[in-house]
This record gives structure tokens, sequence and C-alpha cells, in this order.
């Protein structure tokens, strides 16, 4: 894997300028949407925990310390 990486960024660094620009806009829409996706996962987790009465929480600061 290790050596197919390294091709990988050997090959990217001798591509022309414009095609590097273009691969950096991909990576950078993609990294965006798989943190979307993250949030999304995430808040329908904490959905499915809250209808199963599983989440707590408090106003009190020593209380919260302690949940941590």
């Amino acid at each position: 894997m290790e050596s197919s990486f390294n091709g990988i960024i050997d090959e990217i660094y001798n591509l022309p300028l414009e095609d590097k620009q273009h691969l950096l806009d991909l990576l950078e829409n993609n990294i965006t949407e798989e943190r979307r996706n993250d949030i999304y996962r995430n808040y329908h987790s904490a959905l499915n925990e809250e209808k199963a009465g599983k989440l707590k929480s408090s106003s009190n600061i020593s209380h919260l310390k302690k949940m941590l």
C-alpha cells in the first residue's frame, strides 16, 4: 500500500498545474461531502438515542463534568 500511495503522489507531482487544481477541487468536494454525511449520520444516531431515552442532560456544571 505504501509504495502504491507513493506512486500516486509521484504521479500527482508530475501533473500539469491545471490538472492539480482540478484534483484539489475534486478532493475538497469529496471531503466536504464525507463530512456532511458524517454529520447526517451523527444527527440520526442522536435522534435514535433521544427516542430511546439514552440521552442525559443537566444544567449543573459539576454534573456535566462527571458525565464526560
